[in-house]
């Protein structure tokens, strides 16, 4: 099945924690259904100190379930399920809410 959420785009959280974050999706982890998007989910993660660094408290994104993410609609940026449209022999996704065009 074709991805309905890709690296770079826009997202709002619709479930969890930070429900109601937007934010740009900047990995996708497809075989266990996460991404990382940035500034939503941040965790602490405290580090020892070593030869690389000084070690510390380190904040950083974690992934988040691809379930709790919808797309933002390009026209107004109210989230938005993803539909596809065959357009000129190529597979097109564009938001339901709007019927704008999500590639291209």
């Amino acid at each position: 099945m074709a991805a309905k959420l890709k690296k770079g785009d826009k997202v709002v959280v619709i479930a969890g924690r930070d429900k109601g974050k937007r934010g740009e999706i900047t990995r996708v982890v497809p075989a266990e259904g996460r991404a990382f998007v940035q500034g939503v989910n941040l965790v602490k993660r405290h580090t020892r100190p070593s030869a690389q660094g000084a070690g510390g408290i380190e904040t950083k994104e974690a992934p988040i379930q691809l379930s709790n993410l919808m797309i933002e609609d390009p026209k107004d940026g109210a989230p938005s399920r993803v539909g596809f449209k065959i357009q000129d022999g190529k597979k097109m996704r564009f938001a339901k809410k709007s019927g704008e065009m999500i590639d291209g």
